[in-house]
């Protein structure tokens, strides 16, 4: 996964509601319908949402009939997860400043 790959994720999970998303997700795929559900947004707003998502490769779709299903990509959140789990910093460098 090289540098864009993760900043499209990043940028996609900084917003609260897609972080919400992505959570639902986790449990399973979702319609559209039950998403919508979840939020007080309009459905032009949480397709704005689902087309990030499904950009930076975090989600996945498919339309069954007029119902459009979502559910995550989880060759993308492997790699993501490694990314993450490859940062590192050293205990001993560290300055004593709090990080909030």
């Amino acid at each position: 996964m090289n540098s864009m790959d993760i900043a499209l994720i990043c940028k996609a999970l900084s917003d609260s509601n897609r972080l919400q998303i992505v959570q639902m997700l986790s449990a399973g795929e979702r319609c559209a319908c039950k998403l919508l559900e979840a939020f007080e947004i309009t459905q032009p707003t949480l397709s704005h949402h689902m087309k990030i998502l499904c950009e930076c490769g975090l989600v996945r779709d498919r339309q069954v009939g007029k119902w459009r299903y979502y559910s995550l990509c989880g060759e993308t959140l492997r790699g993501f997860k490694e990314f993450i789990e490859n940062l590192s910093y050293d205990d001993q460098k560290e300055s004593g400043a709090n990080c909030k």
